[in-house]
């Protein structure tokens, strides 16, 4: 038998959906900054001090080496921070 779902439901869902995502995105934000920072200042010092990054790491290199830690620092936590409160929200009675 099919239950019936009335539209304030889904409207509250909907919005607990939005409030969760962001707050992943927000963790995730916060995550790529950090990544980018501890990245970046060693990528840039041993790209000066180091002879084989100065001939074999332009500048694009170093970008690439920094945005891809960011990037992946971003994804990881916004997806474990949504995985946990799918976790916490799977055993309440909706």
């Amino acid at each position: 038998m099919a239950k019936s779902v009335s539209l304030a439901s889904m409207d509250q869902k909907l919005a607990m959906a939005k409030r969760y995502s962001h707050e992943g995105v927000i963790a995730g934000a916060k995550a790529a900054v950090i990544a980018f920072i501890a990245t970046a200042i060693p990528a840039y010092a041993y790209g000066k001090m180091s002879p084989w990054a100065r001939t074999y790491l332009n500048p694009t290199a170093k970008a690439l080496i920094v945005s891809t830690a960011a990037g992946m620092a971003y994804f990881v936590v916004a997806d474990k921070t949504l995985l946990k409160i799918a976790r916490q929200n799977s055993f309440k009675q909706t």
